[in-house]
């Protein structure tokens, strides 16, 4: 009997550590990074674990929800939206939310990422069936502004922030992306003929100005020849004024030989002027040549006269200065 009692209590001691080990080990709780625990007190909320070891009463008290308090993203499937102007698109986007409060998230809400979708898409077609097709098309940060403050608004209760919420993707009909495809190409086509145009225009403008300069440049030069070619032939007419009048002189003072000069000299400047000729083949000497002959010779007595009466003139002053000399040995004597 003794021995069948102390095996008893034995066996009643090693249960009774055992339950007492496995209510210990109830009563803790290991909270990872990331999570929140709800604690329940007879199924009434009773508070949150946060990250790290946490105490609960066991058999009293039990974890109700595992909440996951990093930000989350859920995609927004795609739905058919009308647009202002009756455009039927696709439209699809993305969520970001975060949970601050895990009994809020918990009690507040059946089912919270279900609420989540269901309010980005509803508000997806209220906002984007507000505006034209154009403005939908190339204002997407105006939507997704307007459905980040709807949405964040109506999560907040939830103990939830809305943080980004994007459009992913706009897709028209393909009737309708046709269409905008070929006025795409027919705007592009009209800014190439345009800037074709322009270029044009520039580069005839840049070759008037050129001929407008080069003209310029040619009338300066004209003038500029003009005014030599008349001041070459003021100083040629000042130079014949002068021969003449020198020749003019001659003549009154009697001397013929300088008037025969003259005309022998315009003579031979015509005969060379003509020989001279571009359109001169052949060269024929006219029957008048023989007067330029006489005309030479009488260039040739005129200069043969000249030195004669050179040399007559040397010879008379001589004879003057030697007559005072023969005066004045006579008187000595």
């Amino acid at each position: 009997m003794n021995l069948i009692g102390v095996s008893g209590f034995g066996m009643f001691a090693a249960f009774l550590a055992i339950f007492v080990i496995l209510t210990l080990m109830a009563g803790i709780r290991q909270v990872p990074q990331g999570y929140a625990y709800t604690v329940e007190r007879f199924g009434k909320y009773l508070k949150t674990l946060t990250p790290g070891l946490g105490l609960i009463i066991p058999y009293i008290d039990r974890v109700g929800h595992k909440i996951n308090v990093m930000e989350q993203v859920l995609d927004v499937p795609s739905q058919e939206v009308i647009t202002k102007d009756n455009a039927s698109v696709t439209a699809d986007g993305v969520i970001f939310f975060q949970v601050l409060d895990a009994a809020r998230a918990s009690y507040e809400v059946a089912n919270l990422e279900q609420a989540l979708l269901n309010l980005v898409m509803t508000n997806i077609r209220t906002v984007m069936g507000s505006m034209d097709l154009d403005q939908l098309l190339s204002h997407r940060d105006e939507i997704n502004t307007r459905l980040l403050n709807v949405v964040d608004v109506a999560v907040a209760p939830w103990g939830v922030k809305a943080n980004r919420i994007e459009i992913k993707d706009i897709v028209p009909p393909r009737d309708l992306a046709d269409s905008m495809a070929r006025q795409m190409k027919a705007e592009r086509e009209k800014r190439a003929a345009v800037l074709e145009a322009e270029g044009a225009r520039q580069a005839e403008i840049l070759r008037a100005e050129g001929r407008k300069q080069a003209l310029v440049l040619d009338a300066e030069g004209r003038k500029e020849a003009t005014f030599r070619d008349a001041e070459a032939r003021e100083r040629q007419a000042q130079a014949e004024a002068a021969a003449t009048a020198m020749v003019s002189r001659a003549i009154a003072e009697g001397d013929m030989g300088a008037l025969n000069y003259f005309i022998a000299e315009k003579y031979v400047k015509a005969l060379e002027a003509v020989a001279h000729s571009n359109n001169q083949k052949v060269f024929i000497m006219p029957v008048e040549t023989a007067s330029l002959v006489g005309t030479l010779a009488g260039i040739a007595e005129i200069a043969k006269q000249s030195i004669g009466d050179e040399a007559s003139g040397r010879a008379t002053q001589q004879r003057r200065g030697a007559v005072p000399s023969t005066q004045q040995s006579s008187g000595e004597r």
